[in-house]
């Protein structure tokens, strides 16, 4: 029994992560949020198959499945990140939704301007320049100066910086251009 429903909650999960993939943009999300669209999904996709086709359909589940999720992130991203879905504007990064603060806050840690990502044009705030790839241009200091300088715990950044890629938040550009940036801080 314990069995089937840790691997009920992977599927799950791995339904409502695929389900933030299949959308072109960054998607955001706490891990509670994603394998909620997962089982959700995956709830519904079943309900769905045996309502119409009966227990004979049952191996069209898996399918109906995603794509209640990915209904689901439409819905999440339409309603609650107010966002579109499809378009420029889809590569923009949130500025609502669960977790996002955290993650905008994460991003401005290692030099990143969550506003800049997916934005043709850098907007600088005051006092920094935004070169291209939406990074914060600052004057070299040392480390010491600036506490909670990514150059204080590199390993610790470009940990951050590799998390950040891999779960789609920078693209490939965005994390070359912020990982050789900080390395060559440290030189």
């Amino acid at each position: 029994m314990l069995g089937s429903i840790i691997a009920a909650l992977f599927i799950a999960f791995i339904t409502g992560a695929l389900a933030r993939f299949a959308l072109p943009g960054p998607d955001p999300m706490p891990p509670w949020l994603t394998l909620v669209i997962g089982l959700l999904g995956f709830i519904g996709g079943e309900a769905l198959v045996f309502a119409i086709g009966g227990a004979k359909a049952a191996s069209w589940s898996g399918l109906a499945a995603f794509g209640i999720a990915v209904g689901l992130v439409i819905a999440y991203r339409r309603f609650v990140q107010k966002r579109p879905v499809w378009g420029k504007d889809a590569y923009r990064f949130p500025k609502r939704g669960f977790g996002v603060d955290q993650y905008r806050e994460r991003l401005r840690k290692v030099g990143i301007d969550p506003d800049q990502i997916g934005a043709g044009r850098p907007q600088g705030g005051v006092g920094d320049a935004v070169n291209q790839s939406g990074l914060y241009s600052r004057p070299t200091t040392p480390a010491h100066d600036h506490p909670g300088e990514p150059t204080e715990n590199p390993a610790h950044y470009l940990g951050l910086l590799e998390e950040l890629h891999d779960s789609g938040v920078l693209d490939d550009s965005e994390y070359d251009d912020a990982r050789l940036r900080l390395l060559e801080k440290l030189r």
